[in-house]
């Protein structure tokens, strides 16, 4: 929001400079971005007075004139343009004059032989729009002309300064220069001046079509006055040009540059329909309930005020005069319907639209606007016909223009919403005021001083035995809805460097629990086995073979539509670019959420997943210099070595369902007799589709069900253990097993057989072929056995070791080699 000083100065009294205003303001929560001084677009220059005008002896197209500016001697300037003449005022830039806009540096000099003292100076070269094709001619542009040699800046408005604010999407208001100007007084406790805007006197029911009256009244009014007697090829004023050239906003014509003025001063859009092209259009006369509102054909063709061509769409809404398009809604209006030199007659549109509809409307036709900015954030409903009474008012005083009938269709309007202040509340959140030299101690706000705040913003406030009930004024219903917005204010008022900081008492100190402990653990754990954490979007774009995934109300991007289901399928594109990038490998993990449906809600589950790709970097010196992608068993080691760190046991069972991973090299990770999660090889399939090579192995894990283990008795936690001084007896135990028989539920077997003398086993061979069928193998195991208090002898060791073997027969039908 571009705010003119000057202009805020006649709405309210302003005594400070701008530099300070803008830091109170800043403070208050509209962050000046940029301070802009319009006087240094015209230092040096001045008002001169053209006392003669001759041709140049050596150029055709260029004059000598003689320039009084209030020297003694006039200045003779060698000027270029066809609009000189004697006898005009003109801008006259001096010797060593300064022009930001041209980035100039007027020197005195030679024009074809003929010396020259300055520069007559046209409106763009002193960083102001022009039509004219020449120099600026200041008996043109105002009516009392100021004496040579007086600054040019007051002529022209330019001894102003604009604050560029920016505005947050909770404060609609700032969006309006008296918006602005409550802020202000507000603030430093100054009177307003804000210009009278009383609703249009005759103001009739209008009646459209079914459709329409229950999309104009979901949006909350809309308002349409006829108004004959205009002038569409007039130019406004130049004080109405210089305040929307402040603003931002290009003067048009004066019927457009009064509901521009209209939205900059009360932050209410309007638009004006020329009726005489809508009749020509339409092919017969138009009445006030000939207008409506709809959502667009696919495909309907739309011209707007820019000229380009739209092709719509079902979710752009627009309005409509006998069911043509006339304006998309809220964003901007057609070009055949649009005021021009010939308009004479107009239908003024003012309405409010919901704030959801017009940002589809603005998204789908890729238009973003002034008026579409302001409904975007919402409008308090109050203002909607103040603001078209306004612009009929300047209407009628600037061009004599006949107000018609106002016809209006609006949704019944409830009681005003009452928000409970309550004074403990309030103390609680702020604390004291800090201590000052008038004051010594802390103390906290009285009600006098609350009181005060919110009277300032215009708030009705009704004192009760706790605190207050307040009613906000419209401009800021938006966003003093509760109990903590009013609290904001006061704090934002009284200023928040003026509050005590308080600590809470009594103070306890933080600490990570169990589950962030373990957290951080493991990504310690995976960084130090070569993976790298990444991050990546929780948006997707739709998938029609994932119907789980749950689109967004709002997207910026089809990319970015919908709310992602995995974290796989992400790493598998990382892994992707990194090897198109040339990389020798891409071990990549990611702790994330994914969503899923859950009836009519969304459930969030968190996910540990990760890829392990190629070689490990950095370790082609193990290989001399040749590339050796893992095993699947290396692999596997990876994240053992990862989950053993946090005394995890995890037990493998075999996975053959899963469509992401390679059947028979895959398996599902079982934690406390709960599956965890998968590991494996990605399947050859999907490693073709992504351009992976074959050896790429994919994890993908329960957070929650992984840290609940890591975190019970605190596992990882180091204990003392005393070394054992005993010898250990070891046994190995051979036999013959299906194939598909995993290794995994042996070990189970036999560590829970061979309690409490067994210490440790493990798998130490594994053989195929030879004699066996193909169904068969044989694996062989390691058996460590150690007492507690002596030395154990064949007597002792031999009766487990035989419990052991009997259990292995009973439970798996094995057949012993040893």
């Amino acid at each position: 929001m571009r705010v003119s000083l000057s202009w805020l100065k006649d709405l309210v009294q302003v005594n400070e400079p701008a530099s300070q205003l803008g830091e109170r303001l800043s403070m208050a929560g509209f962050e000046v971005e940029e301070l802009d001084d319009l006087s240094s677009l015209t230092q040096g220059v001045v008002v001169g007075h053209v006392l003669e005008r001759d041709k140049h002896p050596n150029a055709d197209k260029l004059s000598v004139c003689k320039v009084n500016v209030g020297t003694d001697e006039p200045l003779q300037i060698v000027c270029g343009a066809k609009n000189v003449r004697a006898g005009i005022h003109v801008p006259v830039a001096t010797v060593g004059a300064v022009l930001p806009a041209v980035n100039l540096t007027i020197k005195a000099g030679e024009l074809r032989g003929v010396s020259s003292q300055g520069m007559i100076c046209s409106l763009s070269e002193l960083g102001q729009s022009s039509d004219v094709d020449g120099i600026a001619i200041l008996d043109d542009l105002v009516d009392e002309l100021p004496e040579p040699g007086s600054p040019i800046a007051p002529v022209l408005g330019l001894d102003d300064t604009v604050l560029e604010l920016a505005i947050t999407a909770n404060r609609p208001d700032g969006l309006s220069m008296t918006g602005i100007a409550r802020e202000v007084a507000a603030l430093t406790g100054a009177d307003l001046s804000l210009p009278d805007a009383n609703a249009p006197e005759q103001i009739e029911s209008l009646q459209p079509d079914a459709a329409s009256a229950e999309a104009m009244t979901t949006g909350g009014i809309y308002a349409l006055t006829a108004v004959q007697g205009v002038d569409g090829s007039a130019r406004s004023p130049q004080w109405l040009q210089q305040r929307l050239q402040r603003g931002g906003v290009n003067p048009v014509n004066a019927v457009v540059d009064i509901t521009n003025l209209v939205m900059l001063e009360q932050g209410q859009p309007l638009h004006a329909f020329d009726a005489d092209a809508l009749e020509s259009l339409c092919g017969q006369s138009i009445q006030a309930s000939d207008f409506g509102l709809r959502q667009a054909r696919t495909d309907e063709l739309f011209t707007g005020l820019d000229g380009r061509e739209i092709n719509l769409d079902e979710r752009v809404q627009v309005v409509t005069c006998r069911d043509r398009a006339v304006a998309v809604a809220g964003v901007m209006g057609s070009a055949e319907s649009g005021v021009t030199d010939s308009t004479k007659r107009i239908w003024l549109e003012s309405a409010l639209f919901t704030p959801t509809s017009v940002r589809n409307n603005s998204r789908a036709t890729g238009q973003r606007t002034d008026a579409s900015t302001r409904y975007e954030k919402g409008l308090p409903r109050e203002v909607t016909l103040l603001a078209a009474g306004r612009a009929l008012a300047l209407m009628a005083d600037m061009q004599g223009a006949q107000v018609g009938t106002c016809w209006q269709c609006s949704a019944e309007q409830g009681p005003d919403p009452v928000v409970t202040l309550r004074r403990h509340a309030l103390h609680r959140l702020l604390g004291p005021l800090a201590a000052t030299d008038e004051a010594t101690h802390a103390v906290d706000l009285s009600d006098e001083q609350v009181e005060a705040c919110l009277s300032a913003l215009g708030c009705a406030l009704t004192p009760t035995e706790d605190g207050w009930t307040v009613v906000a004024p419209p401009s800021r219903r938006m966003d003093l809805l509760r109990e903590v917005d009013l609290i904001e204010e006061v704090a934002r008022l009284v200023g928040f460097d003026r509050f005590q900081s308080h600590l809470p008492d009594p103070l306890r100190p933080g600490q990570l629990t169990l589950a962030q402990q373990a957290e951080r653990r493991l990504r310690q754990r995976f960084s130090a086995n070569g993976l790298q954490e990444i991050t990546t979007l929780s948006l997707t774009s739709a998938d029609v073979n994932d119907p789980n995934r749950i689109g967004i109300s709002n997207p910026l991007l089809a990319e970015t539509s919908h709310l992602r289901t995995s974290l796989w399928q992400e790493h598998l594109q990382v892994c992707r670019r990194n090897l198109q990038a040339s990389q020798p490998g891409c071990w990549v993990f990611e702790i994330g959420h994914v969503f899923r449906p859950e009836g009519e809600s969304i459930a969030q589950d968190s996910r540990l997943s990760g890829v392990i790709c190629g070689e490990r970097r950095l370790s082609r010196w193990q290989t001399s210099g040749k590339p050796q992608p893992l095993t699947y068993h290396q692999a596997r080691g990876v994240l053992a070595s990862v989950l053993a760190s946090l005394g995890i046991e995890v037990q493998d069972k075999r996975l053959n369902d899963d469509q992401r991973l390679h059947p028979g090299r895959a398996a599902s990770l079982v934690v406390e007799g709960r599956p965890l999660g998968c590991f494996g090889q990605l399947h050859p399939a999907l490693c073709e589709s992504e351009q992976l090579p074959a050896e790429t192995y994919l994890f993908d894990l329960d957070l929650a069900r992984l840290l609940a283990a890591a975190t019970r008795s605190n596992r990882w936690s180091p204990q003392f253990k005393a070394y054992s001084t005993l010898p250990a007896s070891e046994r190995d135990l051979a036999m013959v097993v299906p194939r598909s028989l995993p290794s995994g539920e042996l070990l189970q077997a036999i560590r829970k057989a061979g309690k409490p003398l067994l210490e440790s086993v493990e798998l130490i061979d594994r053989f195929e072929g030879g004699q066996l069928s193909d169904a068969q193998c044989s694996q062989a195991f390691r058996l460590r056995y150690r007492g507690k208090d002596s030395t154990l002898t064949d007597e002792q060791i031999q009766p487990v070791h035989d419990k052991v073997r009997q259990a292995l027969v009973k439970q798996f039908q094995v057949e012993l080699r040893s």
